[in-house]
């Protein structure tokens, strides 16, 4: 009987783990199901120019999985049950619903915006965090007249990149942007001096210590007291994971995230391994690893060859995960890359400008190659599934090879 792992979800990290383990195991041994209830790829990353109102290249998974082995589903994953191994579905276009069993299964319904329980946030905010989000979004900027105020509520990256997406695409807005703490403060000098150099010549004005309590039609409101006045609110101050995780007997922590060791495996249910945001797992001198595809990837890989070892009694591989840089897009001409140690501290050195710009956009780019192809740059060589079969009271395997 074949092994049958499923995937849930096609971000990043579900995508790529479909792909690595289709490359690692033979066909004959197992089913790859991915489940998502789209039937091309998002990239995540680029959402902001979806919504500043560029196009981006659509990129089918019929596709990019055509010859790999990998069955893809299109639905929705309602239920989880970790006990019974079953995963409770519903049709992407309709209410019929299935239950699919597993023997492995990867955790990758990753994450969505979050409102922090901020007044007005659900009822009067746009959001980036998703493809639906990013399209309203687009149709209400492309709806509004010259000289109409845009506030984008966060500035980490995310808002950073929509703010000044928004205000180059369009000139003729006044786009402002609330920071909570100090704008940049994780950055290093050279990184905070060229933000803001780049947010000035944009036209972008800037609300600092700005914690924002209160999300009205006509604008924002502050802790302190302070009005800013929009049309429009973009919210992007952190993220939410996907809720069924908490929902099933699987150990999580207060975030709702699936706890994992060093190979993205549940510390609770073996069987099930988990990737990206949907996921915590503990990087350079303990800290766990930051929402981000930059960590994403590298789980979904380790994740995809701990499971090609253990089905092929081979040696599991530990590969620390580290970081390198945190690339921001700052519109299309500029960009800036700030280097940073293991555990994602800035460092004094920064790219900046044109160059940083064509780096992030490599970077990007390098990031949906590697889920277009997500079997490109793997051996060729497939392992075989050990069996395990009990016959006369012995146990026997046939050997991987």
């Amino acid at each position: 009987m074949q092994h049958r792992i499923v995937v849930l979800g096609a971000g990043y990290t579900g995508a790529v783990a479909a792909g690595r383990l289709a490359r690692r195991l033979h066909h004959e041994d197992v089913t790859i199901t991915l489940v998502n209830p789209e039937p091309d790829f998002v990239e995540r990353v680029r959402l902001h120019q979806l919504a500043a109102g560029q196009d981006l290249r659509p990129r089918p998974f019929g596709e990019m999985f055509a010859g790999t082995g990998v069955a893809l589903k299109l639905a929705r994953v309602t239920a989880v049950d970790v006990d019974r191994k079953t995963v409770t579905v519903t049709a992407a276009h309709g209410p019929e619903r299935e239950e699919l069993e597993y023997d492995t299964l990867v955790y990758a319904l990753g994450s969505g915006w979050h409102d922090g329980g901020v007044p007005g946030v659900a009822e009067h905010a746009h959001e980036v965090a998703g493809r639906p989000g990013a399209l309203r979004l687009r149709d209400r900027l492309a709806a509004l007249d010259a000289g109409r105020p845009v506030v984008v509520v966060g500035a980490g990256l995310t808002g950073l990149e929509a703010a000044t997406e928004i205000a180059e695409t369009r000139p003729d807005l006044h786009v402002s942007l609330a920071a909570r703490g100090a704008l940049g403060d994780w950055l290093s000098e050279k990184g905070r001096t060229h933000l803001r150099k780049v947010l000035d010549r944009l036209g972008v004005t800037v609300h600092e210590h700005a914690a924002v309590s209160e999300v009205r039609a006509d604008g924002v409101t502050t802790a302190d007291g302070r009005t800013v006045p929009a049309d429009v609110t973009v919210w992007t101050t952190g993220f939410a994971v996907h809720p069924i995780a908490r929902a099933t007997t699987l150990e999580v922590t207060d975030r709702g995230q699936i706890v994992v060791d060093s190979t993205m495996r549940s510390v609770s249910h073996p069987d099930v391994y988990a990737v990206g945001d949907a996921a915590t797992a503990i990087g350079p001198n303990g800290k766990p690893l930051r929402m981000s595809c930059a960590s994403g990837v590298p789980m979904a890989w380790q994740a995809a060859d701990a499971i090609a070892a253990r089905l092929t009694g081979t040696k599991v591989p530990h590969v620390p995960i580290r970081y390198f840089q945190q690339c921001v897009s700052l519109g299309r001409k500029e960009g800036l890359i700030q280097f940073v140690t293991a555990d994602d501290r800035a460092v004094d050195r920064a790219l900046t400008g044109r160059t940083a710009a064509l780096y992030k956009e490599l970077i990007c780019k390098g990031a949906a190659w590697g889920v277009a192809h997500p079997t490109a740059g793997l051996p060729s060589r497939r392992r075989r599934v050990v069996r395990q079969e009990t016959r006369g009271g012995a146990r026997a395997a046939r050997t991987a090879v």
